[in-house]
């Protein structure tokens, strides 16, 4: 699958049914540039089990704030559009692979 970027408008129906990493994200944010590559090899490894979707919270301000977002990176996985783990700054991709691998 390929990494889906949401807006405010669209978040509830890209994140409404299955598994789903959504990151929060600003294009200024250093952290979040290097976490970029960690989704995209995440998503090439187990996309056919996860959902990658991106929020930048700049353009998406309603979205983040119902989900809490105070720092960024912020991701939030969610399991039929509800938030079932949250992580908050840069994660190797074998600790966000782990944290997943839980809500397979």
């Amino acid at each position: 699958m390929a990494i889906t970027h949401a807006t405010d408008q669209t978040f509830a129906n890209e994140t409404g049914s299955g598994l789903v990493l959504v990151d929060f994200w600003a294009p200024w944010c250093g952290p979040c540039k290097m976490i970029a590559p960690v989704l995209e090899d995440l998503d090439s490894e187990i996309g056919e089990k996860v959902k990658i979707v991106k929020v930048d919270v700049d353009e998406n301000q309603e979205t983040a704030a119902k989900f809490g977002v105070m720092s960024i990176p912020t991701l939030i996985v969610l399991k039929d559009g509800e938030v079932v783990d949250k992580v908050i700054g840069f994660q190797p991709k074998e600790a966000l692979a782990e944290r997943l691998q839980q809500q397979f």
